[in-house]
């Protein structure tokens, strides 16, 4: 397609905008004016024809947001050349479509399990959906023009981008979805897995699956309950092996119990091994050989001595250290109460001489008062006397020595 030559000798004097353009191999050609060519993949839109009074603009908008066009053109060749530009620009982008079609539609079933998950979709599920979805959305799915590949087409493929820019969004929907069948589904075996009926919480920490859960809970609140009715689900549901499953204990008790718990409940054993016969059992695969245990490992009075031995080694080294350990020391002993807070003398000096205030220095101090004294006098390395025996002697008073 090009100028009529007097028109465009009238209309484009000085070669501003292309003279003659033509259409090879996915690409507009111009065989004069800026620019020298544009790919299809460029355009934002079909071409647009102006008709004017003698002759027709042709205007092919990109996506850099300039507008590629050529004047004085006739009018049969102006709408015959942006026919057969727009089928080409068409049929391009449906070819990169067709091109994907199957990563695509797996994207696009993947996202769509989403809507009624039948498992729990955790992060570690997703990612790998993520990074495909976002690749797959910069390098086409953004390039391509709904007015090229049609409405149906482009709300089709629209959850992938979706999925792309908001994924929290559609954990977040998907994980309460999930929950929400899940605890239904479950409900009596939560009833009845211990022998009292789970509570809401404790049934929302066995029903999710992420890579890594946080469960905080107080002493005497269930936590080995949740561990064991987790377990026990993880297996009734299909969702682990026994053999996958490894529970961790601090105490032998606790995971002696456990074990035997689980075992009644599934008719299944579930490896359970405390924190320290775990890392035993590593260091024997590893190596080849266990070591022998270390003393202070089943010796008590060992074990504080080499604690003692680190913190002294700690505080002389390292004077946050120093700092830290003096506070602890001076104040988590203690659970300061005033004598306000009881009824009569009797019952706050009992109390008094059941916390057994001991100073930094080592006395035995009398209130909480005295404590707070000695150990600000310690602390600023002011020497001090703690009741030291009066210097004078008091004699035939028949009373014990005078201690100020």
């Amino acid at each position: 397609m090009q100028q009529r030559p007097l028109l465009g000798l009238f209309l484009n004097p000085w070669g501003a905008t292309a003279r003659a353009v033509e259409l090879r191999d996915d690409t507009l050609r111009a065989t004069a004016g800026h620019p020298a060519s544009v790919p299809l993949s460029e355009l934002s839109s079909a071409p647009v024809v102006r008709r004017g009074l003698l002759s027709s603009t042709v205007v092919f908008p990109n996506t850099a947001g300039h507008r590629f066009m050529v004047r004085g053109v006739g009018h049969s060749k102006a709408d015959a050349f942006s026919r057969t530009v727009s089928a080409a620009w068409t049929r391009y982008n449906i070819g990169l479509l067709e091109k994907d079609a199957l990563r695509i539609n797996g994207l696009l079933s993947a996202i769509g399990e989403l809507r009624n998950p039948t498992h729990y979709p955790s992060a570690c599920l997703l990612m790998p959906m993520l990074a495909k979805a976002k690749i797959l959305d910069t390098t086409l799915l953004s390039k391509l023009r709904p007015e090229a590949i049609g409405t149906d087409q482009t709300r089709r493929i629209e959850p992938i981008s979706a999925f792309a820019k908001a994924p929290k969004r559609f954990r977040a929907q998907a994980i309460a979805r999930f929950v929400e069948t899940e605890l239904m589904h479950w409900h009596d075996f939560f009833d009845s897995v211990e022998s009292n009926p789970l509570t809401p919480e404790q049934r929302l920490a066995i029903v999710v699956d992420e890579d890594a859960t946080l469960v905080l809970a107080g002493a005497g609140s269930g936590k080995t309950s949740v561990i064991t009715a987790k377990a026990a689900y993880l297996m009734k549901a299909g969702i682990r092996k026994p053999e996958e499953i490894l529970l961790l204990a601090f105490a032998r008790g606790a995971a002696q119990e456990m074990s035997a718990r689980i075992e009644e409940r599934c008719g299944a054993p579930v490896e359970v091994k405390t924190f320290h016969a775990l890392a035993y059992h590593i260091i024997g695969v590893v190596d080849g050989s266990k070591p022998a245990l270390a003393p202070h490992a089943t010796d008590d009075v060992a074990f504080l001595a080499l604690i003692r031995k680190i913190l002294k080694d700690l505080v002389g080294a390292q004077p946050a250290v120093y700092r830290a350990t003096i506070d602890w020391f001076a104040q988590f002993f203690v659970v300061p109460q005033s004598p306000w807070d009881f009824k009569t003398r009797h019952t706050y000096y009992t109390y008094i001489e059941k916390q057994d205030l001991r100073t930094l220095q080592g006395e035995r101090v009398k209130s909480y008062e005295e404590l707070l004294i000695a150990n600000w006098l310690y602390e600023k390395g002011i020497a001090y006397a703690y009741e030291p025996l009066y210097e004078l002697p008091l004699k035939g008073t028949g009373r014990r020595i005078y201690t100020p």
